[in-house]
C-alpha cells in the first residue's frame, strides 16, 4: 500500500492507497474506506486518512513512531502493509526530515518526494517553475485527473492559493492570498477590543453581535473573495471546473457560487499519480 503523506505549514494529512480490489478488500475495516470525494471511488482508492497538526521539530524517529502508531490504530502494520511512500512538503525543515525517516525505517520501500525534478506529467509555465509549491503542483495533477483542463482548484488552507491548470493540461499559474486563519489571527492580534470566536455560519449576514459580525465577515467575506478571484481567472481562461480542496474547503465552499465540486483528499490523490508516474510497475509489485 501506498502511505502518502501532504505537509502543510498547520496540519499535515496522511493518506494510505489500496492500490488494488484485492488489497483493498483484505484490510481490516476494509468496508468503511475513504474515496477521494462522493464522486471519485475508485478501485485503487484511500482507504484512510488522518489529519494532524504540522510540527517541525519532530525529529526522523519520532516520525517513524507517528507512522506506525496511527497505522496500529486501523489494525495495521507499517512494515506488512507500506510498500511506497509519497512526500509533499511546504515546511522545508519538515522535508528534510522525513527524507531521513524514509532513508532510516523504509530503506526497501520506493520514495517519491514531490519538487524540482521529480516527473509529475504536468508541464509548469511559472516564469520559475521551482518556485511552484508542491502541494500546488500535487492539487493540479489530482484536479485535472478527476475533471479534465482547463480547472482552476482553490486551496482553502494557511493560505489560500488558486491554480490554474490550461485546456491542455499545464499548470499556468495562479494567486495567494491570507487564509482565514492567519487573516482572524491578525484581527485579534491588532483590535484590542474584539475576542476570537469559533469559526461557524452566523443566522445571518447582518451580525447581531460582534462575535456574529466576525462570523459574518469571515465566512461570507471568504466566500465572496473565492467567487471574485475564481470568476477573474475563469473568465481568462475562457471556462473551466473549480474545484476546492484544503481544511476549510466543506466551511467555505457551501458559501461560494463558483465552487462546483469539493475533494478533501485532492493533495493526496495528486499525490499517489506523481508516486505512480516516477515507480514503475516492477517496484509496485505490479
Amino acid at each position: 500500500m501506498l502511505l502518502a503523506v501532504d505537509v502543510g505549514n498547520t496540519e499535515t494529512v496522511i493518506g494510505l492507497f489500496a492500490r488494488s480490489p484485492e488489497e483493498r478488500e483484505s484490510l481490516p475495516h476494509a468496508g468503511i474506506g475513504f474515496g477521494i470525494g462522493a464522486e471519485h471511488q475508485h478501485g485503487r482508492d484511500l482507504t484512510h486518512h488522518w489529519r494532524l497538526s504540522t510540527v517541525p521539530s519532530r525529529t526522523p524517529d519520532e516520525y517513524a513512531v507517528l507512522f506506525t502508531q496511527i497505522l496500529d490504530l486501523e489494525g495495521l502494520d507499517v512494515a506488512a502493509n507500506v510498500d511506497g511512500l509519497a512526500i509533499c512538503s511546504s515546511v522545508p525543515a519538515v522535508t528534510g526530515e522525513l527524507r531521513q525517516t524514509a532513508a532510516r525505517w523504509f530503506g526497501g520501500v520506493p520514495c517519491v518526494v514531490l519538487g524540482p525534478g521529480t516527473r509529475s506529467g504536468m508541464p509548469v509555465r511559472y516564469d520559475n517553475p521551482k518556485d511552484v509549491g508542491a502541494d500546488r503542483v500535487a492539487n493540479a495533477i489530482g484536479a485535472l485527473d478527476l475533471y479534465g483542463g482547463p480547472c482552476v482548484v482553490v486551496d482553502l488552507g494557511t493560505a489560500t492559493t488558486f491554480d490554474a491548470i490550461s485546456a491542455t493540461g499545464e499548470y499556468l499559474g495562479g494567486a495567494i492570498v491570507p487564509g482565514v486563519a492567519i487573516s482572524l489571527e491578525a484581527l485579534f492580534q491588532h483590535a484590542a477590543g474584539l475576542r476570537r470566536v469559533e469559526l461557524v455560519e452566523p443566522r445571518s449576514a447582518i451580525g447581531r453581535s460582534t462575535a456574529e459580525s466576525i462570523q459574518s465577515g469571515a465566512l461570507y467575506g471568504f466566500a465572496a473573495q473565492v467567487d471574485g478571484m475564481c470568476r477573474r481567472i475563469v473568465a481568462e481562461l475562457g471556462g473551466a471546473t473549480v474545484v476546492a480542496t484544503g481544511g476549510l474547503s466543506q466551511l467555505v465552499a457551501p458559501h461560494a457560487e463558483t465552487i462546483e465540486h469539493v475533494e478533501p483528499w485532492l493533495t493526496l490523490h495528486g499525490l499517489r499519480l506523481v508516486y505512480e508516474r516516477n515507480v514503475g510497475p516492477e517496484a509496485r509489485g505490479a
